[in-house]
């Protein structure tokens, strides 16, 4: 009989230690470049696309604004990020790339490759668990948008 509350049964647990063990070998990494792993993806995400609004960043990273706020100040303080209101609509505030943060991206370049090697998977393997994991978040999403309406 499977006792279907063992830690080894679950889903959850692997994906719990398999983010820690992920952001902790990010953490050197992004140490080099002055970023936490929550920062380095706020400029992941503009270094896609520069000039974001601020609900546009919490969309893409699945952050609320109370979230997306500070980390936009503390990369506004380090000179990576500047951030206005729209000329268009005062209400909506863009993130724009400083010279500085789009200099970063170069020295960021690496870390990709580095993290698939650090996975000890092949990448073939990386591909198809980051689809299953988008596939999976995008399940979750859903029915937690479906149980709201309960």
């Amino acid at each position: 009989m499977t006792d279907n509350l063992a830690l080894d049964e679950q889903l959850c647990f692997p994906l719990y230690a398999a983010s820690r063990a992920m952001t902790a070998v990010y953490r050197p990494k992004l140490e080099r470049l002055g970023l936490t792993y929550p920062q380095y993806l706020v400029m992941m995400a503009l270094w896609e696309r520069d000039g974001r609004s601020v609900g546009d960043v919490c969309h893409a990273l699945a952050l609320d604004s109370g979230t997306l706020s500070p980390l936009l100040k503390r990369l506004a303080a380090a000179d990576l990020v500047e951030r206005h209101r729209s000329a268009t609509d005062e209400r909506r505030v863009e993130i724009q790339l400083t010279e500085r943060g789009r200099a970063l991206r170069a020295e960021a370049g690496n870390i990709p490759a580095e993290m698939a090697a650090a996975s000890g998977l092949p990448l073939a393997e990386v591909v198809t668990l980051r689809e299953t994991l988008q596939r999976l978040t995008h399940s979750l999403m859903s029915a937690l948008n479906d149980n709201e309406g309960d």
